[in-house]
């Protein structure tokens, strides 16, 4: 019961912290902004303590999707609201906060299903902490890739006014975009080499089509890489890259997961 007041508290202060985010960019007040960020740091603690009554159920991890679909978007809003320190991200915390309440609203919505599972192995715990950052980076960059989608609409078609008046320069943007997609493709490359090395078979049944899938992710990310750099690719084609490998990531993480709990 307990987890459940947490929870609905968490979601309350994500649901603020995206309104007050809103209004601070559309009035670039210091109090707004002070007021996102506290209420976006108070919900992901809030999040956090939800975790004893949904991931850890009586002494035992429950790693169903709805669980990981939590934590993962935890981890997103606690990398964009630290990166938002030093980098000028606080624009994407508008669309992240309510996707980790969207995603606690989900774990707690499915309730105490836990199921026993065996210690994790350190060396597998590794490879899938490395799995759920590169994830939650790429979230990220998906995340500006829409938001530099619909700024670049709006340019194009010479539309005015709204929220993306207030969003930082194109060029800005785009900068931030493959920031954000270096960090992750690194994490990532380090992801899927922990997995040949640490997984006795990466290609067993259970896990082809989530190694494969991440390996097409991982080449279309880094082919997106090699093109800023050597072509000077940008516009909407570094925005139809991005999602196009994100959405196959989201197949590799979850698509798999899907099929193995709720399908078969």
């Amino acid at each position: 019961m307990i987890s459940y007041i947490v929870g609905a508290l968490a979601i309350a202060c994500y649901a603020g912290g995206a309104i007050l985010q809103y209004l601070n960019l559309t009035r670039s007040e210091t109090s707004l902004r002070n007021g996102a960020i506290a209420l976006g740091t108070l919900a992901l603690l809030l999040h956090l303590l939800s975790f004893n009554g949904t991931l850890y159920v009586q002494q035992t991890l429950d790693p169903g999707i709805h669980n990981m679909i939590s934590l993962v978007t935890w981890l997103v809003a606690a990398l964009a609201l630290a990166g938002s320190m030093r980098m000028p991200l606080r624009n994407v915390l508008i669309g992240i906060y309510p996707l980790a309440a969207a995603g606690l609203l989900l774990a707690l919505a499915v309730g105490d299903q836990a199921i026993a599972k065996p210690p994790i192995a350190p060396n597998i715990a590794t490879h899938i902490l490395l799995s759920l950052i590169s994830y939650s980076v790429l979230t990220i960059a998906a995340v500006q890739a829409v938001l530099l989608a619909i700024q670049d609409h709006h340019l194009r078609h010479q539309l005015v006014g709204g929220l993306v008046m207030h969003l930082p320069p194109l060029q800005l943007m785009e900068q931030i975009l493959f920031q954000l997609i270096w960090v992750g493709v690194l994490f990532l490359t380090t992801s899927i080499l922990s997995g040949v090395i640490f997984i006795e078979d990466v290609f067993a049944q259970h896990l082809a089509h989530k190694t494969l899938l991440s390996i097409f992710a991982w080449v279309i990310f880094s082919t997106l890489l090699l093109g800023r750099y050597r072509l000077g690719w940008r516009g909407t084609l570094a925005i139809r890259f991005t999602i196009g490998g994100y959405l196959l990531l989201m197949l590799a993480y979850f698509g798999t997961k899907m099929v193995l709990e709720i399908i078969l």
